[in-house]
């Protein structure tokens, strides 16, 4: 379908890309990835031709059709309203849909044969083009995306840049080229958007290729990873996790003939260097020469996983209780976000805040922080201190100092040796500390924010969303920092694999209340899946590309003891049944653990790869289900034993 051959592509004098080649075939779900700055979003702005190669070719079968969502479609504005914005993909339909009303306003004027013979052509050419259906077909998808049947009718220029940037979205879906080319479409999404487009991708027809530092996305949608590296685009055949394990494995095998390549260098030169001297040995020295000047060198591998190596150290040490909302309510308007919610956190408490957009989620960060005013009580506990990132505050770096002087100002305490290694840990190095602020990319400013955040002193983060525009590298760095961070935070974020690794606990809006589930974000999806649910976030049905917006079942909330005795003995009759309940699925899942451990006995099972992969899948999802159910079962049995005594 397209045809990349030996790409060259120069930035001054640095080659983004020197005798690259790719080969897109259709229905092709590619990943993008790469270290910011690598070239990935020029790579598909060569595709689409709004770059020229220095050198190379860019060849297209001739019915390819490109769709490509960016970054600068967030400053895209417009007074219709987004149903009509999304409905501008079906230009050929939008067309005959005036061709009709024209001919229809004709005939009540002069009814005449050939405008009803005319009227007939267009009908049948609508019809065909499903030209009655297109506008059902959009609201689906902008549903999909977040958008509430109130909104379709409302003009783009009233919503945000992320929202305008799902409505693009929602028009390039609709358009279905055969490439559908996505740079960082998950920044702007929420969660249960996230999963709706991973099943849209899923069944896209086309191929598709996605720029994202959403490890979890890549997993789901894509079935090629093509990594931006050294000039060169390496194709990898598999999801983001066989990338990890192929990676390592070509890693390995490159690192063990570099080494063997840099032994022969040694011993090759220790044997010119002794024998260049003499006469009877010139012919095999200048032999040895030779070979070394044609010698194609094995590049020594680069260690692309840093590794952070600093303790965060609290000028103050906080107190047991660190946060309490009592009665809190927040409301614009008649939009109630918060309602009498009443939440805690204790010293050591690694929250995430997590669920859709339009919850309340930044919100409620602010009514934490202070900065919103609410109705009820905000109180933080003893000697806490607090420091609070967003997106914005990247606008509050001053543009005119160097690196070491804006974690200086963030610090004064820190020297610039301690600052360098901070700065380290974030991929600055050498000069590049001196940089000014003002010459940075934005994933560079995202990077500096959160350094200047961990070295603020603070034993109490707010980050609101902090993945935003950084590379899995940067992400992996601050998983890295937040996990040897010893104060509390909360955290709001989509991104599920950095939610997964910084979180001992979810908070989540439900009802305008904070509700807490004392867990990991994969102990709440299997809680709620346990309880029927069928995501740990999604509020809609996505079954299918085009899906009808069901609501999902509500979570149900641990039981309380109630005052009064009916209320208990109803209580504890409710908490054995559920124990009932456990107890059956406990032994359903043993039984098929069982199962599975004799199918994975059996040799027959090692004659075909994806059958043995299917049932090693199936065994491990059983376990981890097995291990949250007894879990579960033993909350429930000391429940229980409470309210029985």
């Amino acid at each position: 379908m397209i045809a990349i051959t030996n790409l060259d592509y120069y930035l001054g004098d640095r080659a983004l890309y020197e005798g690259a080649s790719l080969h897109i075939k259709p229905k092709q779900k590619i990943g993008l990835i790469g270290l910011n700055g690598t070239g990935k979003s020029t790579l598909l702005r060569l595709i689409i031709g709004e770059y020229q190669p220095d050198g190379g070719s860019i060849s297209k079968s001739g019915d390819c059709s490109i769709g490509f969502l960016n970054q600068d479609l967030l400053s895209y504005q417009s007074d219709d309203s987004i149903l009509s914005v999304a409905m501008q993909a079906f230009e050929r339909q939008n067309q005959l849909q005036v061709q009709m009303d024209k001919i229809l306003h004709d005939m009540e004027h002069n009814y005449r044969d050939e405008l009803v013979d005319k009227l007939a052509r267009v009908q049948d050419e609508f019809e065909a083009l499903d030209g009655y259906t297109i506008q059902s077909k959009a609201e689906a998808i902008l549903e999909g995306l977040g958008f509430s049947t109130d909104d379709l009718h409302r003009p783009l220029r009233l919503f945000s840049g992320g929202w305008r940037m799902r409505v693009m979205l929602a028009k390039l879906l609709l358009q279905k080229p055969s490439l559908l080319m996505l740079d960082e479409p998950t920044n702007h999404l929420d969660l249960p958007s996230i999963q709706w487009v991973e099943k849209y991708i899923q069944s896209y027809e086309g191929a598709v290729i996605v720029v994202s530092h959403d490890r979890e996305f890549l997993d789901n949608v894509v079935d090629t990873i093509v990594e931006v590296s050294g000039a060169k685009l390496n194709l990898y055949s598999g999801n983001y996790s066989f990338y990890i394990e192929e990676k390592a494995l070509r890693n390995e095998i490159q690192r063990g003939a570099y080494e063997n390549q840099q032994a022969k260098i040694r011993q090759t030169e220790r044997f010119i260097e002794r024998f260049k001297a003499k006469a009877s040995k010139s012919r095999q020295v200048q032999s040895r020469v030779k070979s070394l000047e044609r010698m194609d060198v094995v590049d020594e591998v680069l260690d692309e996983n840093a590794r952070v190596h600093f303790r965060f150290q609290f000028t103050t040490q906080p107190g047991r209780h660190v946060l309490q909302l009592e009665n809190a309510s927040k409301a614009y308007g008649e939009k109630v976000i918060l309602d009498r919610t009443n939440i805690s956190m204790e010293r050591g408490d690694k929250i995430a805040l997590i669920g859709a957009n339009g919850r309340g989620k930044s919100t409620a960060l602010r009514v934490v922080a202070g900065t919103e005013p609410i109705e009820g009580v905000r109180r933080l506990g003893h000697n806490v201190s607090f420091t609070f990132y967003a997106q914005h505050q990247l606008e509050s770096l001053n543009i005119e100092h160097n690196l070491i002087e804006e974690l200086k100002y963030a610090n004064p305490t820190k020297t610039e040796t301690e600052l360098r290694t901070v700065l380290g840990c974030f991929l600055f190095s050498g000069d590049d500390v001196f940089k000014k602020i003002k010459v940075l990319s934005g994933g560079e400013k995202s990077r500096v924010a959160l350094a200047k955040v961990l070295l603020s002193q603070a034993n109490f983060l707010l980050l609101d969303e902090p993945t935003n525009h950084l590379d899995m590298q940067s992400v992996n760095i601050l998983i890295q920092a937040l996990q040897q961070y010893e104060g509390s935070y909360i955290v709001v974020s989509h991104d599920r694999y950095f939610v997964e690794n910084i979180a001992n606990k979810i908070w989540y809006i439900e009802d305008h209340q904070i509700k807490e589930y004392p867990g990991t974000f994969e102990e709440y999806n299997i809680w709620l899946e346990e309880r029927g649910i069928q995501s740990a976030i999604s509020e809609k049905s996505i079954v299918s590309s085009a899906p009808p917006q069901v609501k999902a079942p509500q979570p149900v909330e641990p039981k309380k003891n109630t005052s009064s005795n009916g209320e208990s003995q109803k209580a504890l009759k409710q908490a054995q049944k559920q124990v009932e309940e456990l107890e059956a699925k406990i032994t359903e899942l043993e039984k098929r653990k069982k199962e599975l451990e004799a199918k994975l006995a059996d040799p027959s099972s090692y004659h075909e790869k994806d059958t043995l992969n299917k049932l090693n899948d199936d065994y491990a999802h059983t376990k981890k289900k097995l291990a949250a159910t007894t879990e579960a079962w033993e909350v429930a049995m000391l429940e229980v034993e409470e309210l029985a005594g």
